[in-house]
C-alpha cells in the first residue's frame, strides 16, 4: 500500500467525511440528530472550541477520520487528550490506518502539552483491540454513564 497521509479535515471534505462519520454511528449502533452532526462539524472548524478532526487520504481518498478534543484533568497541570471517534473504511482496514491516525492524535497531544491520550472502545470491537493493545496500555478501568434526555 502507498503512503497514508494524515491532515486536519477542512470545510471542503466534508462530503467525504460523512460517509465515514455515518459508518462510524452505524458500527456502534448509534444514531444523533442531523443538528448534532451539522454542530459537531462546525465546531472542528472553531479555534476557540478544543476539537478536531483529522483526516487518512489514501490516493486523494479520505480512508480514516478520527475526532479528539483537550480537557483539563484534576490530576496534571497540562490537558488530556481524548480520541472520541476512530473509523477506517472497511476496505483498508489492517492496512495501517487506524494506527497512522493514532499517532497523528499523540502527535497532537504532545505538542499541547498533553500528558496522555485515551480512548474508549466496545468490548466486542476485537478487531480495533489487537491494534489498540499495540499501541497503548489497556487501563483497566470500566466506564459508567448516566444519560439525560
Amino acid at each position: 500500500m502507498t503512503a497514508i497521509e494524515v491532515r486536519p479535515l477542512i470545510p471542503a471534505d466534508r462530503a467525504a467525511w460523512e460517509p465515514l462519520w455515518a459508518g462510524y454511528l452505524t458500527f456502534y449502533e448509534a444514531q444523533i440528530p442531523a443538528e448534532t452532526t451539522e454542530e459537531t462539524w462546525r465546531r472542528f472548524h472553531d479555534p476557540a472550541v478544543p476539537m478536531h478532526a483529522l483526516g487518512a487520504f489514501h490516493e486523494e481518498r479520505l480512508v480514516g477520520i478520527v475526532h479528539y478534543l483537550f480537557h483539563y484533568s484534576c490530576w496534571t497541570t497540562g490537558p488530556y487528550c481524548y480520541l472520541q471517534d476512530l473509523f477506517t473504511a472497511p476496505d483498508l482496514r489492517g492496512q495501517g490506518v487506524g494506527r497512522a491516525l493514532i499517532e497523528a492524535v499523540a502527535t497532537a497531544a504532545q505538542a499541547a502539552g498533553a500528558s496522555r491520550v485515551y480512548w474508549l472502545t466496545h468490548e466486542t470491537n476485537t478487531q480495533a483491540m489487537a491494534l489498540y493493545d499495540q499501541v497503548a496500555t489497556r487501563s483497566g478501568f470500566i466506564q459508567y454513564r448516566r444519560l439525560f434526555d
